[in-house]
């Protein structure tokens, strides 16, 4: 009788702690128009240094331009999904891939939380997933020894996919980084319909743009700077359904551009990273574009990003609105400070 009781203690603890996990992980999930909006805050000051130790009461959220009240709050470091999606366009070849291969291999084994899910893509003229989810570091890193760069860019098709599968991640703080050195070639999917896709989501996302020919020594440039060359619209094709989302591998590159392309009125603008379209990308979901104009320079750039991952607030609020499909600004600051806030823009309410 005693071992009887005994076992059902075991269940009944048991059952406890999975609901505990259940409740925490479901707290701070994004559902857009329902009950609860999170955000993630990353807070810097003039320096540019991350602001540690703030509490709840330090925050201001509004929605829409008035004023919330926030209900879920967190400062701890909690495990990330995270997606990687690589370039692999002919232009990426030498200097720029062995410099991301060597940013990747640190960032995976060194920078991130042994709780950390990843997923790894690849793209040139269309997006291929190198390896889903896994937490075994040897699954997605080695692949990597084994891509040889060729073809046009397909970022966006790339971005497009990679999306929901970040969506998908166990864990409640979900991103994905983007590495190119590029303009988009040869996407169906255009910016404007990425954008609105990534604006649904609950993805950071975070890109490294390397504008350069190869390691000539320089320094990162200001993520602001236009680009040098001229950008090229890329163009849309409806895909199966009405979708936009991928080129099948048989399909050849859209506009054979890029240095990698072969022939075409756009060939040479891929020689140049498109600083606008990363930005476009990243900045309403709370992420960030970094430029770095040295292969030297990947590393550090990328290693700021997982710094910067494991150093964020979480917030939580009601959302006063219904869902009514529209997007609702948020913004966010710091009570008695001029802090940097960095967090997603808004949502859309569906």
């Amino acid at each position: 009788m005693r071992s009887v009781r005994l076992a059902a203690a075991v269940v009944a603890l048991v059952v406890a702690v999975v609901t505990l996990r259940a409740q925490d992980n479901s707290q701070f999930r994004f559902r857009s128009g329902v009950e609860l909006v999170n955000v993630t805050a990353t807070v810097s000051d003039f320096d540019g240094r991350f602001v540690p130790n703030l509490t709840q009461d330090d925050f201001i959220v509004y929605e829409d331009d008035k004023r919330v009240d926030v209900t879920h709050f967190s400062a701890d470091r909690v495990p990330v999904s995270l997606g990687i999606a690589l370039d692999t366009s002919g232009s990426m070849q030498g200097d720029k891939m062995d410099a991301a291969r060597a940013a990747i291999r640190r960032f995976v084994n060194d920078l991130l939380d042994e709780h950390d899910e990843l997923f790894l893509y690849r793209f040139s003229n269309y997006p291929v997933l190198v390896q889903g989810w896994t937490r075994d570091r040897r699954d997605l890193l080695e692949p990597l020894d084994r891509i040889q760069p060729n073809g046009a860019t397909a970022m966006y098709d790339a971005v497009a996919r990679a999306i929901p599968l970040a969506q998908q991640g166990q864990n409640r703080k979900k991103a994905l980084v983007v590495i190119s050195d590029g303009n988009d070639t040869s996407s169906r999917m255009d910016i404007r319909d990425l954008k609105e896709q990534i604006r649904k989501s609950e993805v950071l996302v975070y890109a490294v743009g390397i504008d350069s020919e190869g390691d000539d020594g320089g320094r990162r440039a200001p993520a602001g700077r236009p680009p040098r060359l001229p950008i090229p619209i890329p163009r849309r094709f409806p895909g199966p359904g009405g979708g936009v989302i991928g080129i099948p591998p048989s399909t050849p590159p859209i506009g054979n551009g890029g240095s990698g392309g072969s022939g075409g009125g756009w060939r040479g603008f891929d020689d140049h990273v498109n600083v606008v379209a990363l930005r476009d990308m990243t900045d309403d979901s709370g992420g960030r574009t970094e430029v770095v104009r040295s292969t030297r320079d990947l590393d550090p750039a990328t290693a700021s990003i997982a710094d910067e991952l494991s150093k964020q607030y979480y917030i939580g609020y009601p959302s006063p609105e219904k869902k009514d499909g529209q997007w609702h600004s948020i913004r966010v600051s710091v009570k008695g400070h001029d802090y940097r806030v960095r967090a997603r823009r808004g949502y859309v309410a569906n």
